[in-house]
């Protein structure tokens, strides 16, 4: 990971819940130092309600949005991908993967889908900290002083 904006890749079940979520979050939050895809390993038809409408409770409107699947991405690289599932990752990602244990609200009740939001929002809201202290304290170009005499 040496560029910035960083690329990541969030990935849930259906991409109708979790990873538009955390998509949505980085992108609002995140801009300077993270550009987000998301992705389901079974995409769902379309975005859930309730998804929806919590985010809007963050205004953060996704009725623009759908569920796409690792094959849409054709060959997007990514520097790190975040896994929401209990599956694992398809084989042949070539970029470091990290387990986010977030219940999928699918089948929730609206309250506990907001709550399931909300832990979304700050592991996204962590990583986007992590990724900003990263680039503050990344070395400096080597340059000699005082510059040489032309």
């Amino acid at each position: 990971m040496n560029e910035w904006p960083r690329r990541v890749l969030f990935v849930c079940l259906g991409n109708a819940c979790r990873s538009q979520m955390a998509e949505a979050f980085a992108r609002a939050y995140g801009s300077d130092v993270i550009l987000p895809a998301s992705v389901g390993l079974r995409p769902a038809r379309a975005l859930a309600p309730d998804t929806v409408r919590a985010m809007a409770e963050k205004s953060l409107d996704l009725r623009g949005q759908f569920p796409k699947s690792v094959r849409q991405l054709g060959r997007d690289q990514f520097d790190l991908g975040i896994n929401m599932n209990v599956l694992p990752l398809p084989d042949g990602l070539d970029f470091p993967v990290r387990e986010w244990n977030v219940p999928d609200p699918i089948f929730l009740t609206y309250e506990e889908h907001c709550e399931v939001r909300d832990q979304i929002e700050e592991l996204v809201k962590d990583l986007i900290q992590e990724f900003r202290r990263e680039k503050e304290i990344r070395p400096f170009r080597q340059t000699t002083w005082p510059p040489p005499a032309r």
